[in-house]
């Protein structure tokens, strides 16, 4: 399963390795103990700012504000990423890592690497908490997709998957993350489905997918029959390409289509933010809208846009990531 950010595909597929070595040694550990962000955070980490960004991100539309750093308590000088809000934009969940350049081995035994999330209060945030989306003493390790309502699609490695990645849903109810449950054989094995975001009204499901691609990757579409899904339609051009388009996004209302595509079509540097708007059953030509290090996108009914900003220096290292968001005008 491939839809993932780079970093977060990667931490994932390594940490389903090394729980496939501890199956076979038989010498699985338990859960690690939990422990608070900022204490797992090295002293020597970089917190990247806006003043020293080597490649801010680049806003190509008049309808939001430049992008700043996400307010509040979620940025940290370790890996914020794969930003998913609700539509009416009261809560916000997100993957943590301390450091994206330690191995994904260490990482599932960290106690802190995984989903989190926090509530609106006023014009900031609450402090973050740990999302429990498993056994407490059992090893797994998420990241989110997109959520719907109270409803939270996420990715898992953990015992029991139809594959190394499996997607699953979960409720929130008064603070807990409740029935939380594969999302099937015909998703996850038959669709071989990555990265996904359903409509609102939940009939129609989007997703990313390599296979039969036109280019790296692309989006699909499947509808709703029953308890079952229909056979997936790539969703052609202009909306994908040869290259790689993924992360995919849809409004509330069904008419704005938000994605990843891997390279910008401007000239800037790594993946970039595009849109493209429904008209009938007819997708218009994608629209990039923030480029330099930009992906994930997730927007809330105010239109407000929320985006994952990879740091880099000038020598194409890895420094950290940040949530960005654009502020609807």
């Amino acid at each position: 399963m491939r839809n993932l950010s780079a970093d977060l595909k990667s931490i994932l597929l390594s940490a389903f390795v090394s729980i496939c070595l501890f199956f076979i040694s038989g010498c699985l550990p338990d859960a690690p103990p939990e422990t608070t962000r900022e204490g797992s955070i090295s002293d020597n980490a970089v917190k990247v700012t806006p003043q020293t960004d080597m490649y801010p991100p680049v806003l190509h539309a008049s309808d939001w504000f430049d992008p700043i750093p996400m307010p509040g308590p979620v940025n940290t000088p370790g890996v914020e990423d794969a930003p998913v809000v609700t539509s009416d934009g009261d809560t916000f969940i997100f993957f943590f890592t301390s450091d994206g350049n330690v191995p994904a081995e260490k990482q599932i035994l960290d106690g802190v690497t995984g989903v989190w999330w926090c509530g609106r209060n006023g014009a900031d945030w609450t402090e973050p908490v740990r999302a429990h989306l498993g056994d407490p003493d059992t090893l797994h390790l998420d990241g989110p997709f997109a959520v719907q309502d109270t409803t939270l699609w996420f990715g898992s490695i953990r015992e029991g998957n139809y594959r190394d990645i499996d997607i699953y849903t979960a409720e929130l109810l008064e603070g807990e993350w409740i029935n939380r449950q594969n999302a099937g054989e015909q998703i996850n094995m038959e669709f071989n489905a990555g990265e996904l975001y359903p409509t609102a009204d939940g009939n129609f499901l989007y997703f990313g997918r390599a296979e039969g691609a036109l280019g790296q990757n692309d989006l699909w579409l499947t509808t709703r029959r029953g308890k079952a899904w229909s056979e997936p339609v790539n969703l052609g051009t202009p909306v994908n390409t040869a290259g790689d388009e993924s992360r995919p996004f849809i409004s509330s209302d069904g008419s704005e289509l938000w994605f990843t595509r891997m390279h910008s079509g401007r000239g800037y540097t790594g993946p970039a933010v595009f849109r493209s708007i429904k008209t009938g059953d007819i997708w218009s030509e994608p629209e990039e809208i923030v480029s330099n290090y930009a992906g994930d996108p997730g927007l809330d009914d105010q239109g407000n846009l929320y985006f994952t900003h990879l740091f880099y220096d000038a020598e194409g290292r890895k420094i950290e990531a940040d949530i960005y968001v654009a502020y609807h005008r």
